[in-house]
């Protein structure tokens, strides 16, 4: 028999066991590294970091300046009145206490101090607080002392697997099954090619094959087949199209990116503010509106940034800077935040509309929000934990037709449905009358 020359398979398998013990040992290691630099990271932050001296509780002082001095206070910057970091340095304690219990009667006895603050800042007394303690003066002295921290950047994940601890990665779990699969692969072709050489070697003829005719003609010379198939591919074609053309001007789940970003889960979820707050044109229109800019400035006028706790959220999980989006804002509506004033120059905000009808569609607001008591959330889905704001229902003919025929009419103390209710509910012989018994189903009533 003839000698056949084979690869020495088991040294290649030892040079690709090798190599993935290598490369998992120095991701090993690297882990091992991260971690102490971690660790080492650490005990630099808390060494580093100073313990609270001075006279005053800081805690109780935040509380205190959120309530009382805030409206008018920032520590770092300017708001209404001047920024208050390190003011326990600036001035006399005592003269702290006389400022903050009596700003005006200081001011009236010519003290040179407080009659300086108060030509600086347009000529107006800070607000009297009496009830204020000296120790809650203290608290709050203490907390404007407090030094600004910056909120910590986001990890960066240099692994490129999905687990956690000191585990192998998904990545290399990957690549040596790749290998494996690629190393049967190579066996299967070098055990084929021998067989062959043996076969040849010892005189073994491989039997001739019948020839097969192609699928192609067999499919062309069935004409029964031929016809089912076209057929189906007639109704597919059609099923398709009519599911394309069903989705025009469907645009669900639209959701642009807006020129200056805004967030329904901060203003309408976290601090709950009501929907026609800004919206409220929606009570007595047709349309719910776009609010100006100066409804925003009503509350950004004193909030020129957020708090460190939604600022890191928005920067890792969203990708949002909202304090640059509040600048943005300042820009537009010509506000200098430094001097807290206007400029006068101001820029257009172009609003990227979400919400369309089609111009045949009659669709009012107030009829349904006021009239009807029919919540926000009923058409435009949860807006209190949208980021960013999309179409959440598809507002086609057959959604709005589905809500007549399902939502009843709501006539307690409704004074504007009475006299159409008791003719209906007779003629129907029911208690509680559908939006589409009461004509909501007429074709007039939305295409005039």
């Amino acid at each position: 028999m003839q000698k056949v020359k084979f690869i020495n398979l088991p040294s290649i398998v030892s040079l690709i066991l090798l190599a993935l013990l290598l490369t998992f040992s120095n991701q090993t290691f690297a882990q091992g590294d991260n971690q102490a630099d971690t660790a080492n990271e650490a005990e630099q932050t808390t060494a580093s970091t100073p313990e609270a001296d001075g006279v005053g509780d800081t805690a109780a002082g935040e509380a205190l300046f959120k309530a009382n001095c805030a409206a008018c206070h920032k520590l770092y910057k300017k708001a209404t009145g001047p920024a208050l970091f390190g003011v326990s340095k600036k001035y006399d304690r005592q003269w702290l206490y006389d400022w903050i219990h009596d700003s005006a009667g200081l001011i009236a006895s010519g003290d040179a101090k407080a009659v300086k603050i108060f030509e600086e800042n347009n000529k107006s007394p800070m607000t009297a607080f009496p009830a204020l303690t000296e120790t809650d003066i203290d608290n709050i002295l203490a907390y404007t002392d407090t030094e600004k921290s910056t909120p910590p950047p986001p990890e960066v994940t240099t692994s490129g697997g999905a687990g956690t601890g000191g585990g192998v990665s998904n990545n290399i779990i990957l690549g040596a099954l790749a290998l494996v699969f690629l190393l049967l692969v190579v066996m299967l072709f070098l055990v084929n090619n021998t067989l062959k050489k043996i076969a040849t070697a010892n005189g073994v003829a491989y039997p001739e094959q019948p020839k097969r005719t192609p699928i192609w003609k067999a499919f062309v010379e069935n004409q029964f087949l031929v016809f089912v198939s076209a057929i189906l591919l007639l109704l597919a074609s059609a099923y398709f199209m009519y599911g394309f053309f069903m989705q025009v001007d469907v645009n669900q789940g639209y959701a642009p990116v807006q020129p200056i970003h805004y967030s329904h889960r901060i203003h309408a979820g976290e601090n709950q503010i009501d929907c026609k707050y800004c919206h409220s044109s929606a009570r007595k229109s047709k349309t719910s509106g776009i609010p100006s800019l100066n409804v925003c400035m009503n509350c950004h006028k004193n909030i020129s940034e957020v708090s460190e706790d939604t600022y890191a959220m928005g920067k890792n999980e969203f990708g949002v800077d909202y304090n640059a989006e509040i600048q943005k804002l300042y820009k537009a509506v010509g506000w200098d935040e430094a001097s807290q004033t206007y400029t006068g120059e101001t820029e257009p905000v172009k609003w990227v509309r979400i919400h369309n009808l089609p111009d045949f569609a009659y669709f009012n607001h107030s009829q349904h929000v006021t009239v009807a008591g029919v919540e926000c959330q009923t058409c435009h889905g949860p807006v209190e934990e949208m980021e960013i704001m999309e179409q959440f229902s598809p507002l086609t003919m057959g959604w709005c037709i589905n809500c007549h025929r399902e939502t009843n009419v709501n006539v307690a103390g409704n004074e504007y449905y009475k006299e159409i209710h008791d003719q209906l509910s007779k003629k129907y012989g029911v208690d509680q009358l559908t939006a589409a018994q009461m004509g909501g189903l007429e074709c007039g009533k939305c295409h005039y």
